[in-house]
């Protein structure tokens, strides 16, 4: 089924107000035209009707009347026919007459009803009638009367005169015509005034579509000229008040923000030098712990751990800290993509077969080694402790219009993802087991590696794998630009 576009605001409002005059023009001639035509054919009847009467009631004859005298009488009343020449019929009892040489007595127009109208009606009637090729024709019946004691007597002549319309339906048919003839101008005259006024309500419109715009765009500044008292002009000071009320929170929220990162950053950078100095006395004590009692023993290895989860989190607060202050630089270099993730590897010791790795020769790319060791480090570290091994690492090359993409996989044998914890998957200090609250991670690893993937220009998509387990797809430039 074919479905079309909708149409727009300006296209609908001209096309109402073309719709609106086409009606009002239309209903002005169709009034017009029918007052127009019941004024002219009034004016031909009752011309008509008043001239018959006159000239049969000025007319002598003597009664009773015989042919001769009839068809004297129908002719002198056809030759003075007004507003137009007519044809006369005379009926007396049996007698017929016309005024019209050589054509029938009786007119087939005169109808019953009509015949018993001037019967009832001593000062005449009248009828409009129509034949079958649509010309209108006006019959006239007067009956010859005369008062006698005040009272009006009928001679028992009547006379029916046939007047044709034909001017007077000209004269209608030529105001159809102007009707008709002038609805098309009327109507391009109406698109100037519609063009105006869908101009004069759309401007506003326009005008809030591309404030809202460059609200969109972060330009909380934005305000809209006020013109007028109508509907338009208040839902724009609406739009003023939301925007400053928009803009002030929004800055509240960014000055609590500000402080909190500077508050993160303070902590983490006075917290630096008492963890270094405490991470040398806890490496110290660990070398004499197997001389110590064990309950002793016990309690210097929880210090030492609690101790390196501490400066893991104030490493991954302050890391995260100069992403936040967009203080975090690329130090890029062309590497071996196959020699660069097997070192990440090496480093961490997972070469003893938990990890598979499909590399393909001879892929270099440009990008900052350190960052992209953080980001392989986190993926598989993440992978083998909340997925389960093996973990399979994967690296490909793709062409793309924008140019040469390095697609990196990491893939674990776990249950993967839970649909509800998907979208929150890189969300900082984010667990998606409330009583992993006191494990290793600090909850920023994750975050750590998408802010780094960003900074090579990249993408970092999270899902599950077709075959079960977690899935992570790095995609980025082969040749990061700082």
């Amino acid at each position: 089924m074919t479905r079309f576009a909708p149409l727009g605001l300006r296209t609908r409002l001209i096309a109402a107000f073309l719709l609106v005059a086409a009606i009002c023009a239309v209903s002005t001639a169709a009034l017009t035209y029918q007052q127009a035509r019941n004024a002219i054919l009034k004016q031909s009847q009752d011309t008509a009707v008043s001239t018959l009467r006159d000239l049969v009631d000025s007319q002598y004859s003597q009664l009773p009347m015989g042919q001769a005298e009839l068809q004297r009488l129908v002719g002198e009343l056809g030759k003075r026919g007004q507003p137009h020449p007519w044809i006369v019929y005379g009926e007396y009892g049996k007698l017929r007459a016309t005024s019209n040489p050589g054509g029938a007595t009786t007119s087939p127009s005169i109808s019953e009803q009509l015949r018993s109208q001037v019967t009832a009606h001593p000062h005449g009637a009248f009828q409009r009638t129509q034949d079958r090729n649509g010309n209108l024709s006006l019959v006239v019946g007067m009956p010859a009367v005369f008062k006698h004691h005040e009272v009006y007597e009928t001679t028992g002549a009547v006379f029916y005169a046939v007047l044709p319309l034909d001017s007077e339906q000209t004269t209608v048919e030529a105001l159809v015509t102007a009707a008709r003839t002038g609805a098309v101008p009327g109507l391009a005259i109406a698109l100037i005034p519609a063009l105006l006024a869908a101009r004069s309500v759309l401007r506003p419109v326009r005008d809030m579509r591309k404030a809202a715009q460059r609200l969109g765009r972060g330009r909380l500044d934005t305000r809209i000229e006020v013109r007028g008292s109508d509907e338009l002009a208040g839902l724009a000071r609406t739009f003023n008040e939301t925007a400053r009320a928009l803009e002030q929170s929004v800055s509240e929220l960014r000055e609590a923000e500000a402080r909190a990162r500077r508050f993160a950053a303070d902590v983490s950078h006075e917290l630096r030098t008492p963890l270094a100095g405490m991470l040398a006395v806890t490496e110290v004590l660990d070398e004499g712990a197997e001389e110590l009692d064990a309950d002793t023993a016990k309690a210097l290895r929880l210090i030492s751990a609690e101790t390196e989860k501490l400066a893991v989190l104030v490493e991954d607060l302050m890391e995260i800290s100069r992403f936040d202050a967009r203080a975090a630089e690329l130090n890029l270099d062309e590497v071996d993509l196959a020699e660069t993730v097997t070192k990440t590897l090496e480093r961490r010791h997972w070469t003893d077969g938990r990890v598979s790795t499909d590399l393909p020769p001879d892929v270099r790319a440009r990008l900052d080694p350190r960052r992209f060791d953080v980001v392989l480090a986190n993926l598989v570290g993440n992978a083998l402790k909340h997925g389960g091994a093996p973990v399979r690492v994967g690296v490909r090359t793709e062409t793309r219009p924008e140019g040469e993409r390095l697609l990196v996989e990491v893939a674990d044998s776990g249950p993967g993802i839970a649909p509800e914890v998907l979208p929150h998957i890189f969300d900082r200090f984010f667990k998606a087991d409330a009583a992993r609250t006191r494990s290793t991670g600090s909850g920023l690893g994750l975050a750590i590696t998408l802010e780094n993937v960003r900074l090579h220009g990249g993408t970092l998509h999270a899902a599950n794998g077709p075959g079960g387990g977690a899935l992570f797809i790095l995609d980025m430039p082969l040749e990061a630009r700082v």
